[in-house]
């Protein structure tokens, strides 16, 4: 078995990674979901970081601010809603926690689309009204990255740090992560990925000891020694959608049960539907992303059952 530099706690399985939080049942990339995450048996949760204007390590997925903010009511004449168009003071006066709620009001399939399959059930169970109340009290806010990590060790978790393009900036953000990284002594809590390969290459230039995941959504040929020639520690390939055909589903899962014999672990990308979990467990994988965790967690006990 290959020497990885995994965050991995002893006696750990199948890893429960919650993506940017629990967002199915709080806003994402928020502190409420990361507790969230938490809460529903998560031991990692998967987060995207960006650049403000002024430099600051910021948690948001998209490019702009406009899906999971406030931005065009707060800052209604702005020529841009990039993250980087804005400073990190900027970013703190937005509501990042309404848009979940109203989210939450609209018919399912009228909803953004890994909400449509969140059940009345799921609803009631892991979103409470005291919880609806908070997300649409304006007080949700962007977390920064130092934020974020310090409730990952207060709450004794490991996190995913998803690098995302940052124009003009790439490696001031790889820079700015592995300093901050470094700084807070979370070397072996951490698991960097990002869909740049050159930015796992320059993070390895900087730092020996952080493992790094290749995230991709295509094939790679000769996997094995690609993930070998950029010194990985995992293989984080997209998973399923509902509509994938049964014979790319066995592709997929031949191609990760090759990836895990060589001594890989591999943790998939986006998997919220119980059979797909399911599959991905009987593969032997090592994580399973989720918006959904808890059901992650309730394929995980029905192995250990």
């Amino acid at each position: 078995m290959r020497s990885i530099r995994l965050p991995l706690k002893k006696g750990v399985g199948v890893l429960n990674i919650a993506h940017r939080g629990a967002r199915a049942f709080a806003p994402e990339n928020t502190l409420v979901a990361f507790e969230k995450a938490k809460c529903l048996g998560s031991q990692m949760f998967e987060i995207d970081v960006r650049l403000s204007k002024d430099g600051a390590l910021v948690v948001h997925h998209d490019e702009t601010l406009s899906r999971c903010t406030d931005v065009q009511t707060k800052f209604p004449r702005r020529d841009s809603y990039d993250v980087w168009d804005f400073t990190v003071d900027e970013l703190m006066q937005l509501d990042a926690g309404s848009w979940y709620i109203k989210q939450l009001m609209l018919p399912s399939l009228q909803r953004q689309a890994f909400l449509q399959t969140l059940t009345e059930e799921e609803a009631r169970e892991f979103v409470t009204i005291q919880a609806r109340d908070v997300f649409a009290s304006g007080n949700i806010k962007i977390p920064t990255l130092k934020q974020t990590l310090e409730f990952a060790v207060a709450a004794d978790m490991m996190v995913n740090i998803e690098l995302k393009p940052q124009p003009g900036k790439q490696e001031d953000l790889v820079a700015e992560v592995v300093k901050l990284v470094e700084w807070m002594r979370m070397e072996h809590k951490i698991l960097i990925s990002s869909f740049d390969h050159h930015l796992l290459r320059e993070l390895r230039q900087l730092n020996k000891t952080i493992a790094i995941g290749v995230l991709t959504s295509q094939s790679i040929m000769n996997l094995n020694e690609y993930l070998e020639s950029l010194d990985a520690d995992a293989y984080h390939p997209a998973g399923y959608s509902d509509g994938d055909v049964k014979g790319l589903q066995k592709l997929k899962l031949n191609e990760f049960a090759v990836t895990l014999e060589a001594g890989w672990p591999v943790n998939v990308w986006t998997c919220n539907n119980k059979e797909d979990i399911r599959q991905l467990v009987t593969c032997g994988v090592s994580g399973v992303i989720s918006d959904f965790p808890n059901r992650v967690k309730e394929v995980i006990d029905e192995f250990i059952s």
